[in-house]
């Protein structure tokens, strides 16, 4: 989150100059890439054998501040997804903007803990826990790249 405020700000900065119809293109192609995602999801779902677990080293705060800024996925992501909408929010009333961020930030660092721990006893539930688990977010993304992809196309059309 530390590394999240200055993206956000720049990304937001940056979308607010482009015309809303190339904010309503950008909020479609967000739906594509997230179904993307599904679909990355369904295929390791399908094949077991793929899903493997990531064992890496611990990081210091600043180290995960520095992956997180030189990372593309913020950039993407708040380009494509969530600043797209916190923008639309804006336009309506700056108040859902804010609800929009607050409501992400307080689902992500709420996800994110029960995230961690499902990591850390992922190797309990078995073969079919994970697969489990990642149909669930195969089913997610589907459904959240569908409402993106629906919403650009249908306020391209009213644009």
């Amino acid at each position: 989150m530390i590394s999240d405020l200055p993206i956000a700000f720049l990304v937001l900065f940056l979308l607010g100059q482009l015309p809303v119809t190339a904010q309503h293109i950008l909020r479609a192609s967000g739906g594509i890439l997230l179904l993307y995602f599904a679909f990355v999801a369904f295929r390791q779902w399908r094949k077991p054998d793929a899903l493997e677990l990531n064992c890496s080293a611990p990081r210091t705060l600043l180290d995960a501040v520095w992956v997180n800024l030189l990372n593309p996925n913020p950039y993407i992501g708040w380009s494509l997804v969530l600043g797209p909408s916190v923008l639309s929010a804006w336009r309506d009333h700056p108040g859902y903007a804010v609800a929009v961020v607050g409501s992400f930030y307080g689902t992500m660092v709420v996800v994110l803990a029960l995230f961690i721990y499902l990591v850390g006893t992922v190797r309990f539930l078995g073969s079919s826990g994970q697969r489990g688990l990642v149909a669930v977010s195969a089913v997610v993304l589907s459904g959240l790249g569908l409402y993106y992809l629906i919403s650009g196309v249908r306020n391209l059309g009213a644009a």
